[in-house]
């Protein structure tokens, strides 16, 4: 099934889970789209699966906390996440027998992007500390870092070759992974015309485009080549600057963002028209959504977690 207007005008809520007291800060697919996984601030990791529907199991990280959850390249089996409570050490985490692989020491704030290649075993992360880390899985040593000089947000292009930052809220960097050391390869300023930080960073699938969300009521995407300005989008609420997660459909044809009042709203990238606007029934604001990898379905969390469906009457 092809990803339309009419399609995602569909979609309903299919499920929707209460496993969490607190909110959901992260969710993230497996590459396979048969899982999902979520980190809360109740210090949950819980397990979903996606092709029966529900909750496998509930891992904790109690002592550490646990945010921006990630899937590691190709397996359904390992994640990494970054602490929001004791320190600010990456930890990598086998699913399986719930024990951790590796540590990942380095940063001196809380880390506030984490970003795994597509391609192999290497990730990156963006820290407070105004630094971002290169990482492979295999090794507890940071491979490479680079100061951006600023504040950064970043994160992996599809191929894995390249990663965008997002420095200080103003300007975005490129850097070649092989040639990081040198700085980056290209550098363009976007600043919004009312002040907000950007809380994340992504690029379409096609690698044509960088999204950048915020904690005002607006995102933006950028032509991920030349920095110009394709789409500002806003008109969903946002009035206590929450960090709400913006993403985009796999075909990179459209952009999605909850609201503080428990909406989706979706705009087409091409035309740069709102297409349509969902209700959750979400009770809180949904602060992080993601839209499955190989499935047709998105997943959206406030403490809820809510898996939508689209509804197609083929009559």
């Amino acid at each position: 099934m092809k990803i339309t207007d009419s399609v995602l005008r569909s979609f309903r809520v299919a499920r929707t889970y209460r496993e969490n007291s607190q909110k959901v800060n992260c969710v993230d697919f497996s590459p396979s789209g048969e899982n999902a996984i979520s980190s809360s601030d109740d210090d949950c990791i819980v397990l979903y699966d996606i092709r029966e529907g529900k909750p496998k199991s509930t891992l904790f990280s109690k002592k550490y906390g646990v945010d921006l959850i990630r899937y590691t390249h190709g397996d359904a089996q390992t994640v990494v996440y970054s602490s929001n409570k004791l320190d600010d050490t990456i930890r990598y985490l086998s699913l399986t027998d719930n024990q951790y692989i590796r540590y990942f020491p380095g940063h001196t704030a809380r880390v506030i992007a984490l970003s795994m290649s597509p391609v192999d075993d290497t990730f990156i992360s963006g820290s407070l500390d105004k630094t971002i880390r290169i990482w492979d899985l295999r090794a507890p040593n940071c491979q490479g870092l680079t100061n951006p000089l600023g504040k950064p947000v970043c994160s992996f292009d599809p191929d894995g070759l390249i990663f965008a930052a997002g420095v200080e809220s103003q300007a975005i960097k490129l850097y070649d992974l092989r040639a990081f050391d040198k700085g980056p390869f290209a550098s363009f300023e976007t600043r919004f015309n009312r002040f907000c930080d950007w809380t994340g960073l992504k690029f379409s699938n096609d690698g044509k485009q960088i999204l950048i969300s915020t904690n005002g009521g607006m995102i933006r995407v950028l032509n991920a080549f030349n920095g110009s300005v394709l789409h500002t989008f806003s008109g969903y609420n946002n009035s206590k600057g929450i960090s709400l997660e913006a993403c985009f459909t796999p075909d990179s044809q459209f952009v999605m963002i909850g609201s503080e009042d428990g909406r989706v709203h979706v705009w087409s990238t091409e035309s740069g028209m709102k297409v349509a606007v969902l209700d959750g029934k979400h009770p809180g604001p949904i602060n992080t959504l993601q839209f499955n990898p190989r499935y047709m379905t998105f997943a959206s969390a406030c403490t809820n977690m809510t898996f939508w469906l689209p509804c197609i009457d083929d009559s």
